[in-house]
This record gives C-alpha cells, structure tokens and sequence, in this order.
C-alpha cells in the first residue's frame, strides 16, 4: 500500500498544482497569475530552489518560441479588434445573409461565421443578429442561447487562427497544417450533434414561413462585396498556410513562424486601409486589456511547461503512466478536467499538453513517432474541447444565458449530452488513428 502511494505521488503533486490554479480561477484572479502561482507551487512540491525556479522562468521569456508565438497571438488579436471595432465584422456578416436563403440555416450561420474570428466572448457579437431572427420564426430564447453558443464554437479546434490550436502546434512542435489534419473531423462533429441536441428541437415543430405569414425577401447575394469585406481573413489564412507550406519546402532553414507574421501583418494592413482608419484608432486597439492578458497566459503557460521538465516532473509522471493504458487514462481525463473547471481552451491545452507530451516522450526512451504523437494531441483537443463547452464557467455560455435571459442550469443541462458524445467520439477517433498507425 505504502509503495503504491509513494508511486503515485508524483501526479499528486501534479494535481495539486492545478487544484491552485483552479482555485484561483474560481475566486476570479486573471488565469496567468493563476498559471504562474501554479507553476510555483509545482516547484516547490517538487523541491526545486528558489533561484533555480526563477532561472527556469526568466529563461523562458526569450526562447525564441516564446517570442514568435506572442507576435502572433498579438497580431490575431490586433486583427480581430480592427475588424470588430471598425465596424467590418458586421459588414462581412451582412455580405453573406444573400448566400442564405433559409431562415432556419442563418440562425447557426451567423454564430458560425462570428466563430471565425477569435474574440473573447465573441457570442455576445452575433447575439443580436440571430435574436433577431429567432424571434422573427419565433424560438424560445432558451433555443436561441444554445444555438448562439453552439455554433459559435465550430471552428476552434481546426481553424487557423486560434490560439488553442496555435498553442498545441508550438507545444508539441508540430507544422499547424499538419495537427489541424488530424482535428478536422471535430467540425462535422459539432454540427450533427449541434442539430440533432439544440438546432432540431428548437426549430422542428416551426412552420415553414417567418412568424405572421409574410415571407421576408431574400437579400441579394454580391459577391464581389463578401470577397472585398472578407480579404483580410482570406489573406490570413491564404497566406498564412501557403507560407509555411512555402517556407518548408524552399527556406526550411528559416523558422516558419515568419510566414504566420508575415500573412497577418498583410491582413491588418489590409483592414487599416480598407477602414481609411488613422493613428487615434491604432491607438485604441492597444490600449485593449484582452490583448495584454492573452500575452500575459501565454508567457505564463511557457514558464510553466519548462518549470514542469525543469523540476523533474515529467520523468517521475512518465514512471507512474508506465503503460500506454495509463497515457491514455491521463490524455482523456486531465484536458476534460481543466477544460470544463475553467472554460477555457488555452488552459487546458497550456496545463496539461506539456505533461501529456513530455511523458509520451518518455515512455520507451525515444522519440515519439510523429503520428502517435499527433493522435494522443488530437485525443486530448477533443476531450478538453468537451470539457470546455460544457463547462458552466465558459465566457460565451454565461454571456449568451444573460444577453437571451434565460436560465443557466435549464440550458446547461442541454449540452451535457453532445459535449459527453463529442469526448466519446475523440475516443474512437484516437482508436482509428492508433489503428492505422499501427497497421
């Protein structure tokens, strides 16, 4: 009995790190501090000096991942704040409404097309636009909340300019193009059980035409409108992606985080000159406190995964999950965990991806085949994506109750079943690739 608690130990000492950084969440203090106390905790269960912790942290702040993956967090940040505060965000959704004739479909459409776009609560943006409409085809608020949380989330395990995503890449130091292959199938997930658990019931018993009988004329559909609104994001992602596919075949000597740089610093430019916006307005996306609190999480969750090699963490962890039933016990579980206490993709992808990478390192000695590697990562998005969108403390679910005054526990109890099949299917996902893999 002795043996097995001293065995165990380690992941203890683990779990009481985040038990802190939990902890801190819950009594609101911002997620980086939670992160770096943490972080302290961490060493000090582990008996690592004082000096040696700060060398540790200090020395992370320079590396050169550190600092290419701020500028580009900070830049998809500064790009999201142009286009909202501009004004071109609701342009780009007007564009579209002709492309959509079907009321019905909008409703998941706009929240959809806002999830494009990583903005911190960003479900309170298209709130009003499918109040709107919802109210028009008449569906219960309740409805509306969930389909405005829902669908507003699609796209954040796959697409390209998220930062939990961004983060796993650099984390795992794995080509973005290549992890997102491997999380793809999350898209498809979301929007059947989005329409068979939320869309279907809200709006299966409806008549067909707008409430009053009058059917609304459809917006024209301008192509050439949607293009010029939509070009920053398409430089973006175009460039972005063709970049560093670009950079990997005829300058692998260069780090291919200066094609990511390169595409966003064309798209801002692209919406600052779209907007005729000048030096006032430049001024006042800088002064935004989302921005400074991203980078802050960030740098924290850097520090954080070198405390966690530094202090011998790692190697102990990798002796108790001996087993690759024991890596994939903790891939399952602590991403669900963190995801659904904090609500948050970056944390659970910060406080968790580096322990679950270093131990898959560890077991056996070697390197890790990059396709396992990149199944056990594609198990942990899922599992802490599940975590993360049933998780009652999520940003955008308490701000789409309260925008749609609605109850939180009646509408919470909604998700729990396609979030619970969304962590399902990251299972048998991983049992296909881990199949294949060794076929």
């Amino acid at each position: 009995m002795t043996d097995t608690l001293l065995h165990l130990l380690p992941l203890g000492k683990v779990l009481l790190a985040f038990a802190v950084m939990l902890t801190g969440l819950r009594l609101r203090q911002p997620l980086w501090i939670a992160v770096i106390i943490g972080g302290y905790v961490l060493s000090l269960t582990f008996h690592m000096p004082f000096m040696i912790w700060a060398k540790v942290s200090a020395g992370a702040l320079y590396q050169r991942d550190t600092i290419f993956l701020v500028i580009i967090l900070a830049l998809i940040l500064f790009l999201s704040e142009v286009l909202e505060r501009s004004g071109q965000t609701k342009r780009i959704m007007q564009a579209a409404e002709g492309f959509l004739v079907n009321p019905r479909l909008r409703l998941a459409f706009f929240p959809a097309l806002v999830g494009f776009l990583p903005m911190p609560g960003g479900a309170v943006f298209s709130a009003p636009l499918v109040r709107d409409m919802a109210d028009n085809l008449g569906v219960q608020r309740r409805d509306t909340a969930l389909i405005n949380y829902w669908f507003r989330h699609l796209w954040e395990l796959c697409w390209p300019l998220y930062p939990g995503i961004i983060l796993a890449s650099a984390l795992a130091e794995v080509p973005l193009a290549q992890l997102i292959m491997y999380t793809v199938p999350c898209i498809l997930l979301c929007i059947i059980f989005g329409w068979i658990f939320i869309m279907r019931p809200a709006v299966g018993s409806l008549p067909p035409a707008p409430k009053g009988g009058v059917q609304a004329a459809p917006p024209q559909r301008d192509v050439r409108r949607a293009l010029y609104e939509g070009l920053p994001m398409l430089i973006a992602i175009t460039c972005g992606l063709g970049f560093e596919a670009g950079m990997a075949v005829f300058a692998p000597q260069l780090p291919f985080e200066l094609g990511i740089v390169t595409a966003l610093l064309l798209a801002i430019a692209c919406s600052l000159i779209q907007n005729h916006v000048g030096p006032s307005f430049i001024a006042g996306v800088f002064v935004d406190r989302e921005l400074y609190k991203l980078i802050g999480l960030v740098v924290s969750v850097l520090v954080f995964k070198d405390l966690l090699q530094a202090s011998g963490a790692v190697e102990q962890l990798a002796r108790v999950a001996s087993g690759r039933g024991a890596l994939f016990a903790l891939t399952m579980s602590l991403p669900f965990l963190v995801g659904f206490i904090s609500g948050i993709t970056v944390a659970f992808v910060g406080a968790t991806f580096p322990i679950l990478i270093g131990v898959l390192s560890s077991l056996g000695g070697a390197a890790p085949d990059v396709n396992q590697l990149l199944a056990y990562m594609a198990l942990g998005l899922f599992s802490g994506f599940a975590g993360v969108m049933v998780s009652p403390l999520h940003v955008c679910f308490i701000l789409s109750c309260q925008f749609f005054e609605t109850d939180i526990a009646a509408a919470w109890r909604r998700l729990v079943m396609p979030s619970l099949l969304l962590l399902v299917s990251g299972v048998v996902w991983f049992l296909a690739l881990t199949r294949l893999i060794l076929a």
